[in-house]
C-alpha cells in the first residue's frame, strides 16, 4: 500500500462532496435571497482562485480550485434555480417579491 497514490482518489471524493454540498446551498440561497445573492459566489470563488494559486501542498490547491469553480457554477445555477421555482419545481418563500409576480 506505501505505493499508492491515494491523492487523486481522495481529490475525486471530496469533489463529489463539494458538488453534492453546493446543491442544497443553492436551493436555500435562492429561496431566502433569490438571485441577487450570486456576488457571494463570486467572491467565493475568487478567493478559492487566490488559495489555490498560493497553497503548495498539491491536495489543498486542487481542493480550492474545485471549491472555486463550483462557486463559479453556483452563479449560473442560482438564475436557473429561480426558474425552477417559477415553474413551480421548488417552493417559493411567501415573504419574498418574485420578478414574475
Amino acid at each position: 500500500m506505501e505505493w499508492m497514490n491515494w491523492n487523486g482518489l481522495i481529490i475525486g471524493v471530496l469533489t463529489f462532496l463539494t458538488i453534492g454540498l453546493f446543491h442544497p446551498v443553492v436551493i436555500k440561497a435562492e429561496f431566502y435571497w433569490g438571485t441577487r445573492c450570486w456576488w457571494l459566489f463570486l467572491i467565493l470563488g475568487l478567493g478559492g482562485v487566490v488559495a489555490s494559486l498560493l497553497i503548495d501542498h498539491v491536495l489543498l490547491s486542487s481542493l480550492c480550485g474545485v471549491f472555486a469553480f463550483s462557486s463559479f457554477w453556483s452563479i449560473k445555477e442560482i438564475f436557473e434555480q429561480e426558474e425552477r421555482v417559477r415553474k413551480g419545481w421548488f417552493p417559493r418563500n411567501p415573504k419574498r417579491r418574485y420578478p414574475w409576480d
